[in-house]
């Protein structure tokens, strides 16, 4: 007889041979979080933000926070205006000159309490009131913005990467240049990270600029998605066609090794080919998300609609979010309380706060599932006896089983063994529960209660040949 206890739970290694995977990394793990170390949580749900003052496509979300440190503005950019909320509770109201180019994204930069912002195609513009734009005189249009020493760069529609006058946000011609970014593509963005501006272009290629030299990273392994982009620490994340990325100030490095089925596949059910130039991503807490739309793995071949990889920057781990509607624009801001609040657009127009104490997607269940697989390290048969595991009391979890000799999705049965309610939970296998693999689905769709995971045990017997 052996029994194997299984009580710290990891997360997704996809790219593993399936015989080294461990009965403690989920071959699936939908809709769960960390919360607990070492356990596995159902996730929260999210609620609506304001109201859709236009019903088009939330292509951007951003704030800006005055050097007062009272005053702040939630913005939104759908259709072809730019919207501000007033501390981030007032009704959507349009900008003043804030007609963009439609269906454009913006980017913004603030220097000196001005923020400025830009759609890559119509005028730059900029505020000192939050509310109301001007023009912003011999700027550049811009693609991307962001503040370096004191000045504010922007990438320009070509290969020119711009910079302003010293100390300010709106002067481009007193002791303002350019320096031009050679090679492939045109600019896709620029972003501070190490005390230097990066410049990336949408063929890959990337470039440091420290104002007087301009190095050549040789990767063309930046993002392919400006919306992609989100940092923690001075860490940069981003989705590039070979993967996920993590960009420190010297090279990327590839942080998506298991999870790279659901980036592209043998079977070709990875991530759409579109959907690597728009994919928006956010950093929020140290969780990195990335709103990827439909994926199917060539390992379990189950899909997950409307699709996120999350990335939990400090257990360096990957998990999947299913939502109710995919996210078009993220963003993660404090709220007048202090509190950080993450929020996203869908396609309708409708902006949602995720998180808190929210127990739907807005009113639409959330469905959890983690997947295991467990075989003793060997190929021998076994016979299954018993399943043990320990919940949060009064959960709505549901455990059940598949036996199988095979990975093959087709040839999993799977049988309900019983709900996790009391807590800890113990399970004799049904008659019949012979064979090789054994397959532990743990799952839950309720619209009130949240089951945690902290472990789970099994015994069993292997046969001999």
């Amino acid at each position: 007889m052996a029994t194997l206890p299984v009580f710290n739970l990891k997360g997704l290694n996809l790219q593993l041979n399936p015989l080294n995977i461990q009965p403690n990394e989920p071959i699936r793990a939908v809709n769960v979080d960390s919360y607990e170390f070492g356990a596995k949580k159902k996730r929260a749900g999210y609620v609506t933000y304001l109201g859709t003052p236009d019903g088009a496509q939330v292509n951007t979300l951003f704030d800006w926070q005055r050097n007062n440190g009272t005053q702040f503005w939630n913005y939104r950019a759908s259709g072809s205006a730019l919207w501000y909320s007033q501390q981030g509770t007032g009704a959507w109201t349009i900008c003043g000159n804030g007609t963009i180019t439609n269906g454009s994204n913006v980017c913004q930069a603030v220097l000196e309490d001005t923020l400025i912002v830009g759609d890559g195609a119509g005028s730059t513009r900029h505020t000192t009131n939050g509310t109301s734009f001007t023009n912003t005189t011999a700027a550049p249009i811009a693609v991307s913005l962001a503040e370096y020493h004191n000045r504010i760069y922007a990438a320009g529609t070509a290969l020119s990467l711009f910079w302003s006058t010293t100390g300010t946000a709106t002067d481009w011609t007193t002791d303002s240049s350019s320096v031009n970014i050679p090679g492939a593509g045109k600019l896709l963005s620029n972003f501070k990270a190490n005390d230097r501006m990066v410049a990336t272009k949408n063929s890959g290629l990337m470039f440091r600029w420290d104002e007087y030299n301009l190095v050549d990273i040789s990767t063309n392994l930046g993002p392919t998605s400006f919306q992609s982009i989100g940092s923690i620490e001075d860490y940069r994340f981003y989705l590039n066609r070979l993967g996920m990325y993590g960009y420190g100030g010297v090279r990327p490095e590839i942080i998506s090794n298991k999870v790279q089925k659901q980036i592209y596949n043998d079977a070709g059910e990875g991530i759409a080919g579109t959907v690597f130039d728009n994919a928006p991503g956010v950093t929020h807490r140290y969780d990195y998300l990335l709103a990827v739309g439909t994926i199917t793995d060539d390992l379990t071949d189950e899909t997950i609609s409307n699709g996120i990889i999350k990335y939990n920057y400090q257990l360096d781990e990957f998990l999947n979010y299913n939502f109710a509607t995919l996210p078009k624009a993220w963003y993660s801001y404090k709220d007048a309380s202090g509190s950080q609040q993450l929020i996203f657009g869908d396609a309708s127009g409708q902006c949602y706060t995720f998180g808190g104490t929210a127990t739907t997607d807005n009113g639409s269940t959330i469905e959890a599932i983690l997947e295991f697989v467990v075989h003793f390290g060997t190929l021998n048969e076994k016979k299954w006896n018993w399943f043990r595991a320990s919940f949060n009391p009064g959960c709505q979890a549901k455990v059940a089983i598949a036996v199988t000799n095979t990975f093959v999705r087709g040839a999993k049965k799977w049988q309900d063994l019983g709900d996790a309610s009391s807590g800890v939970v113990e399970y004799r296998f049904p008659a019949g529960a012979q064979g090789v693999f054994l397959f532990i689905k743990i799952y839950e769709a309720s619209r009130n209660a949240r089951f945690t995971l902290y472990g789970y045990e099994i015994e069993g017997d292997i046969l001999p040949r």
